[in-house]
């Protein structure tokens, strides 16, 4: 199923979303990092329902267990595994998706590819299988912060045709966390909420952008050809659920530019070391870090399960309706912010032991 990611620092994640539970096993982390459960649930809070009126109101705590791995506030070298138990499943609200195909979800291609899926939630095609992620990239910040001081703040750029001004340079994990809907242009995250409120009460939903910046980025990460660092970024931010679109610096806005104009010029700052002038190249040139911040942007649709009435078809290929159950996210952008960023914070940690793999030992 590619549950696998990662070379030197590689994650597994497991369980569905509404079974015993989820998690995730770490391989490759570094031994003696100190590390608790109380660093990972920081993280994990910021991902999970019920945390405000406008996410889905499923009430877990998302309480995580490290049980392997971790001996005396220190990591051992050796496998880490992170669970957390699902305590609020209700799997009766999912009984009429046994038959039937939820548009746009996994349902259906799941069906065709297994022949057998587990239509409790959704299973594995659940945004609960970040959950994972989220704890495994709790454990990556704290490693490329320790070893480099990379600053890893995501934020909702845009939800809808609403869209925040935001300074990548100076945004600060406070300011995304000073609101709900993790926008800190404080004006546009009002209109956001309330738009997101609207749509809740229309029984549908809305998507919108996750932007996230990287700062402070060793020179040098990346592999020249078919690893490049922003071609891992995007397959790690990809592989999110409802995640649609990818861009970095100037991204499509790029191809309207000549290459006199797009092009980031070089300087010697103070310290003699070699700089851009701009950034369009969002910190990234021929697949690897120039030391400029990772601008990278993020693309998620409107939440495929909605209270609307929808045209469908049933596992014996009957023409039906379907108004879904359950709870459910009307936008998933201010949960999403946490998961692109563990998905950058997995992606560079995984670079960084490479590159200390290869180009540090000589």
């Amino acid at each position: 199923m590619g549950n696998i990611f990662g070379h030197l620092f590689r994650i597994t994640t497991f369980g569905e979303s509404h079974g015993g539970g989820v998690g995730v096993v770490i391989d490759g982390c570094p031994p003696r990092l100190e590390i608790s459960e109380a660093d990972v649930q920081a993280d994990l809070d910021r991902r999970r329902p019920g945390q405000s009126k406008i996410t889905t109101p499923r009430n877990e705590t998302d309480t995580c267990e490290i049980i392997s791995g971790v001996f005396e506030g220190k990591t051992l070298g050796t496998s880490i595994t992170i669970l957390v138990r699902n305590k609020d499943a209700r799997s009766q609200d999912y009984d009429e998706m046994n038959m039937k195909f939820r548009p746009s979800h996994a349902d259906a291609t799941y069906e065709a590819k297994y022949g057998i899926r587990n239509w409790q939630g959704g299973g594995r095609a659940s945004a609960r299988e970040t959950i994972g992620r989220v704890a495994a990239g709790a454990i990556a910040k704290k490693i490329i912060k320790q070893v480099a001081n990379v600053e890893i703040v995501g934020y909702v750029k845009r939800i809808k045709n609403l869209e925040g001004i935001i300074d990548p340079s100076t945004v600060t994990l406070e300011e995304v966390e000073n609101n709900i809907v993790r926008c800190p242009d404080e004006e546009t995250a009002k209109k956001m909420i309330d738009l997101i409120n609207q749509t809740q009460r229309d029984k549908n939903s809305i998507g919108g952008v996750v932007e996230c910046v990287a700062r402070q980025v060793p020179k040098g990460l990346g592999q020249p050809v078919f690893d490049k660092l922003e071609a891992d970024l995007a397959k790690g931010v990809m592989s999110l659920p409802a995640s649609k679109g990818f861009e970095i610096g100037s991204g499509f806005s790029g191809t309207l530019l000549t290459g006199s104009e797009h092009n980031d010029e070089f300087y010697i700052d103070r310290s003699g070391g070699i700089r851009t002038t701009t950034n369009r190249s969002g910190g990234i040139q021929g697949g690897i870090s120039n030391g400029e911040n990772i601008i990278i942007r993020v693309a998620f649709k409107p939440t495929a399960t909605i209270g609307k009435e929808q045209k469908t078809v049933s596992k014996i290929g009957q023409k039906v309706t379907l108004s879904a159950k359950g709870r459910h996210d009307p936008c998933v952008l201010p949960r999403a912010v946490p998961m692109v960023e563990s998905m950058v914070a997995l992606v560079l940690c995984d670079h960084l032991l490479r590159q200390q793999g290869q180009c540090g030992v000589i």
